[in-house]
Formats: structure tokens, C-alpha cells, sequence
């Protein structure tokens, strides 16, 4: 029997029913397994950063279900019985939460800054959900004058974020104890088409689950923190993507070209410069992030300056250097005394002391040379790319097909860089010792390490395949 209007009606139904393009995108893309990431009536995706002054300063970013309007935390100086709710003081989020759609459905992005904080003092905080509140989590604030810490260096985790890198990053916690702060090179997601990104972005938060809201995260932008647009005029762009904002509230210092991806952080000591290789070069914000780093280096009073960014200076996988950023960056890391330049983006590794490459440098060192920036570029995840033809030459020492993460001990005259696989051996170490002089001289560690891992022809340095493609 046909119903009168049913075709029409059914046409509307197919008509309304059918997916928008950005939809189509998104559903062809694999899901991670058993799709856990919906947002809850509990706080999830906690991630602690520092604030501009980390001395008294910190923020935390968490996302939650619809029903929690609010941002709201409570925080208190650490005590060591059950009572951390008689002297907490409640917290709420300056600005209101933004929501995001996903394929995990909706959510509500918070963030809240404590500030009037004491140096060098343990804090507990937990937020609100609409179900109650999170456990309590703890941090301490960072001292007011130089004092000895431990931090945590992750190249690109990207690929296999929760299968790959989860197990790098939790043996980086669990083997090294004392971890003050985690510095991210870039590509924390692929965020284009390995994942749904709302499932990556769940899968690196469960990768290190509960020490991202207990240790204060220093993340650097990579190229795939950002999204293809095409532009009115046809031509193709890019714009940031849009969990980065969502993911960290982050001290807004940095250049103002680029502010919401560059700033500083004064920690004990060391003064953290993290840079947008991205956006300086398909952005067009060099010249401004530039002057911004010279100017930022020149005021440093640190004994110790350390820059993060994602693109290298020297590469260890691509044929050539990337020219932009070596002609813009370097000689201000030269003339500025730069000590350390950790950098990702080439999935591979590489420690390299001299552009003249590994024998000029151990030469030089032999007669007590002085020690410029030492460039790391260094890989957390599991995508893999081959070395290039200098590799063999230029750094000191490289590794293919291998998870690493780096442990970084700084303590007065002396900053100790130590080099893990995923196992945690150790694979690289130095020392750079400050003289009297005021400069460093590096001082390669005396300590049993693993061979080089290269792969050899088709075989991986494990005896499988060579993992490690060509770029």
C-alpha cells in the first residue's frame, strides 16, 4: 500500500541524513580499538604546565561531559594526612569552557591558572566533574634560585602514540625518578590521517595518564600540530589545529606574532625558549619569532638556555639541512651562547657537537675547545625514517629504527644529557661542564652503552626488517 507523501518524506529523510564532507573525512578514518575516549562526569585529559614564573605560577588544562559548565578546581600546600579539604581554596577558570565536537561526541575543554603560589612547595589540586570531583594530584612549585633538577626530553610521539610510545614514556618515568619537568619536540599527534584526532589526542593523554597531571608539560609545536585550509583565493595554508589551545594553557610570553605556540619558562636555572618552526616558515612569523628569541636570550639571566623546536637545524633523515631555519636561528644561537637545541620532526636520532663533523669535533675537544650549542633531534614514537649520507660524518652519534627518550640532570657547573631506548638502556650520554671562563666544554660519558643502531640493508637493528623509510 503506498502512503501518500511517503517518497517525499523519505527524500527529506535521506537529504538531512547525509554526512557533510568534513564528516565523510573524519569517518574514513580508523578509530582507535574498543573507542574508549568519549568524555565522562569526571575530569580526563589532565595536563599540567608552568606558568611564565613557575615559582608561583601553574595552570592545568582537563577536558569533561556537557553537564560541567563550570571550571572549577580546588588546590592546597600539601599536607600528609586526609585533610586536604579543611585548607583547600577553590579555583575558577577565568574564561569560560569551550566545547568541541568529535567522533567521541561532545566535550567541554577547561582550563584553570593558580597563581600567589610559594616557591619550591608541594601543591594539591583536584577539579571538578559533574559527577564530583577528580583524585587530588600533586605538584611543587619551582625554587626561587638555581637548585639541581631532573627533566624528561621526548622527540616526536605521533605515530603508534598508545600501541609504541606509551611504553617508551612510561619506562622514562618509572627508571628515572625525580622527573620535574617533560619537554615535547613537536608532533605530540599525527593529527591528520593515522588516527581519528580526537582518538589520538586521547591515546597520548592515556600514554602517560596521570604523571602529564603531575609534572608540568613544556610542548613545542610540530608541522602536524597543524591542519591543511584552502584559502579564498584557492591557494593552500595552514592554521593551528584546534586541541593544541584546547590541551595546554600555556604562558602567553612568546613572540607576539606567534603567541599562542612560542613563550619562556625561567625553571631553577635554565631558561626554556620554545619556538614554531611551523609557523615561522609557512606562517610567515621568522622575523618576528627571531627577533623575539634574540631579545629573550639577551635578557636571560640563566645559567643555562635551552631551546625547543621541532624542525632541525641539522638533519639526520632529510638530504638537505632546512635553510630557513639554519639561516635564521643559528647564528643568533651562536652569538647568544645557546647551550642546548632539542629538536624532533626527523624520526631518527642524532647528536651532533661541530657542522664540521664528528672527527673535527672530537679533535677540537682533545685540546679543550669550547663547546657551542650541542643540536639533538631524537624520536619518541614509531614512525622511522633512514639516515641520510651525513649521518655517517656530521653528528657524533646516531641511531635508526629506535625509540628513545633523553634524561636531562642539571646541577650547577654541570648539565648531564643520558640517552634511553625503549628499554631503557643507555644508548648516548654527555656532560657539559661550565669552566670558570663562563663557557662549556663537553665531556662524552665513561659508562657502558649499547652498539650503534643502524639498520643493515633490509635488517633492523633488532634482526627483523629495517622499519626506518627513506625521505
Amino acid at each position: 500500500m503506498r502512503v501518500p507523501g511517503a517518497s517525499l518524506v523519505l527524500s527529506v529523510l535521506l537529504i538531512a541524513a547525509a554526512p557533510t564532507p568534513e564528516a565523510r573525512a573524519q569517518a574514513a578514518l580508523p578509530r582507535s580499538a574498543g573507542t574508549p575516549y568519549a568524555a565522562r562526569n569526571l575530569p580526563d585529559r589532565i595536563v599540567l604546565t608552568p606558568g611564565a614564573d613557575p615559582t608561583r605560577e601553574m595552570a592545568v588544562a582537563f577536558r569533561t561531559d556537557l553537564a560541567q559548565r563550570t571550571s572549577e578546581a580546588e588546590i592546597a600546600v600539601s599536607v600528609d594526612g586526609p585533610t586536604l579539604p579543611e585548607r583547600a581554596v577553590k579555583v575558577i577558570g577565568a574564561a569560560a569552557p569551550r566545547e568541541k565536537a568529535s567522533a567521541n561526541g561532545p566535550a567541554l575543554y577547561h582550563q584553570v591558572r593558580f597563581a600567589g603560589l610559594r616557591p619550591d612547595t608541594v601543591y594539591a589540586y583536584r577539579l571538578k566533574g559533574s559527577a564530583g570531583w577528580s583524585e587530588w594530584l600533586q605538584f611543587r612549585t619551582a625554587a626561587a634560585e638555581a637548585k639541581p633538577f631532573r627533566f624528561l626530553y621526548l622527540g616526536d610521539v605521533q605515530n603508534g602514540i598508545l600501541t609504541y610510545a606509551s611504553r617508551v614514556i612510561r619506562q622514562a618515568f618509572h627508571a628515572n625518578g625525580g622527573i620535574e619537568l617533560v619537554l615535547h619536540a613537536g608532533d605530540l599527534a599525527a593529527q591528520r590521517d593515522d588516527l581519528d584526532h580526537d582518538d589520538e589526542w586521547g591515546e597520548w593523554n592515556q600514554a602517560a595518564g596521570y604523571n602529564y597531571a603531575i609534572v608540568p608539560q613544556v610542548p613545542a609545536t610540530g608541522n602536524h600540530e597543524y591542519v591543511d585550509i584552502r584559502l579564498p583565493d584557492g591557494t593552500e595554508s595552514r592554521t593551528l589545529g584546534p586541541y593544541w589551545p584546547l590541551q595546554f594553557a600555556l604562558p602567553a610570553n612568546g613572540a607576539e606574532a606567534a603567541k599562542a605556540t612560542t613563550y619562556h619558562v625561567d625553571y631553577q636555572g635554565v631558561r626554556f625558549i620554545v619556538l614554531d618552526g611551523t609557523s615561522a616558515m609557512d606562517l610567515g612569523t621568522m622575523e618576528a619569532q627571531t627577533r623575539w628569541l634574540d631579545a629573550t636570550l639577551a635578557a636571560s639571566k640563566a645559567k643555562w638556555n635551552v631551546v625547543l623546536f621541532h624542525q632541525p637545524v641539522f638533519t639526520c633523515a632529510r638530504p638537505n639541512d632546512i635553510a630557513e631555519i639554519k639561516a635564521a636561528w643559528k647564528p643568533v644561537f651562536d652569538r647568544r651562547k645557546v647551550d642546548l637545541v632539542l629538536q624532533g620532526h626527523d624520526h631518527c636520532y642524532s647528536r651532533l657537537t661541530a657542522e664540521a663533523g664528528r672527527e673535527a669535533s672530537a679533535a677540537a675537544r682533545g685540546k679543550g675547545a669550547i663547546q657551542g650549542p650541542v643540536y639533538l633531534v631524537s624520536v619518541t614514537g614509531s614512525k622511522m625514517y633512514a639516515l641520510n649520507d651525513r649521518a655517517g660524518i656530521q653528528p657524533d652519534k646516531v641511531a635508526e629504527a629506535t625509540e628513545l627518550y633523553q634524561v636531562v640532570d642539571v646541577a650547577g657547573d654541570r648539565l648531564q644529557f643520558r640517552t634511553y631506548t625503549a628499554s631503557g638502556k643507555l644508548y648516548d650520554g654527555f656532560v657539559l661542564a661550565r669552566g670558570a671562563d663562563g663557557r662549556n666544554r663537553l665531556i662524552e660519558l665513561q659508562e657502558p652503552m649499547i652498539a650503534v643502531r643502524t639498520c643493515t640493508g633490509a635488517t633492523g637493528p633488532d634482526g627483523g626488517p629495517c622499519v626506518a623509510r627513506g625521505k
